[in-house]
């Protein structure tokens, strides 16, 4: 587990803003965001201490759980655009421990994180150990969702999620992009979405923007799909019961830094989500962010809070958070 030091100086806070309103806060990837106790953000793919944990539950959960994995049959070279694409990301980021090499057709790549090293060639399955995609997902600590783009619209086609923060990706497979966001409150209403679509569609090759979206997680959790409902709802009831102290350490802030990729050689679009929590009790050490959240908290319109599953203890958060 991350020490409480590591968690705030590389903890996404997802309020910048004097004021909260939903929008689609996009901004081109790469550069550092500077925050009162660190920084984050110069990464694609992001390895933290946390890299072989959380992979060997991503593992868990597809073996219990096949649907977090999907790849409709014409997105097959999209996958291995995306493999080689985080592939150079990573090998970039951590050159130390992670390369990738070509000689004519055949490539070779090196993850001596996992004590991998591993000869290909692209398009032919034959020559790695799982499908592309499979492959890539099981290196990288983010959820990947694949756009194709076609006939004036976006379809969500292939993936590997396992994360999913109150959605399922083995639902929403084939969706097209605003039915996938259907259920988001006010999105229809304010033009957000179909902005955020006509945005993507005039992505070019190899462009990369980001975003961050948040909500709260009852512990550590990173698995709050739909389908697992039955486990992590009943939490949502339980935490208003629960001492102050267990409060503080239960509740987390759940960031996700979504990065969107026009890949270079297939065109679609990836669609990256890595997920970072951080406990109420170290969220209060900083005073900037403590105060930051109990206004956006305070501030955010009921239907949006009951869409996120935080209206029930929302009220609690704010007390919370002002007495400490």
């Amino acid at each position: 587990m991350i020490s409480a030091p590591d968690l705030l100086e590389t903890f996404p806070f997802p309020f910048p803003t004097d004021s909260y309103r939903y929008s689609t806060n996009v901004e081109p990837a790469g550069s550092a965001v500077h925050t009162p106790v660190g920084r984050w953000g110069e990464r694609v793919v992001d390895i933290d201490s946390e890299y072989e944990n959380e992979l060997a539950e991503r593992a868990r959960i597809l073996a219990a759980d096949p649907s977090r994995y999907a790849v409709l049959p014409h997105m097959r070279p999209a996958c291995w655009d995306t493999m080689l694409t985080l592939m150079r990301e990573m090998a970039a980021a951590y050159p130390q421990t992670m390369s990738l090499d070509r000689d004519g057709s055949r490539w070779c790549w090196r993850n001596a994180r996992l004590g991998i090293t591993q000869h290909f060639v692209v398009g032919d399955e034959a020559t790695l150990p799982a499908e592309p995609l499979a492959y890539i997902g099981s290196q990288v600590q983010e959820d990947i969702v694949l756009l194709d783009q076609r006939d004036g619209d976006l379809f969500g086609d292939a993936g590997v999620v396992t994360f999913a923060a109150d959605w399922s990706f083995g639902f929403d497979v084939g969706m097209t992009f605003l039915e996938i966001h259907g259920p988001v409150p006010r999105l229809r209403e304010s033009g957000v979405i179909t902005r955020a679509r006509e945005f993507l569609m005039r992505l070019q090759p190899g462009e990369t923007y980001r975003r961050t979206n948040w909500s709260m997680t009852i512990g550590r959790r990173l698995d709050v799909s739909t389908e697992r409902y039955h486990e992590w709802g009943p939490d949502r009831t339980r935490i208003q019961t629960v001492s102050d102290e267990e409060f503080g350490r239960e509740v987390h802030l759940r960031v996700e830094v979504q990065h969107l990729i026009r890949l270079p050689e297939s065109g679609s679009i990836c669609f990256l989500i890595r997920t970072y929590m951080l406990p109420l009790a170290d969220l209060v050490t900083v005073p900037a962010w403590r105060d930051r959240a109990v206004a956006v908290l305070a501030e955010l319109p009921d239907d949006m809070a009951d869409y996120k599953g935080i209206i029930a203890y929302r009220e609690r958060v704010v007390e919370w958070l002002g007495r400490h």
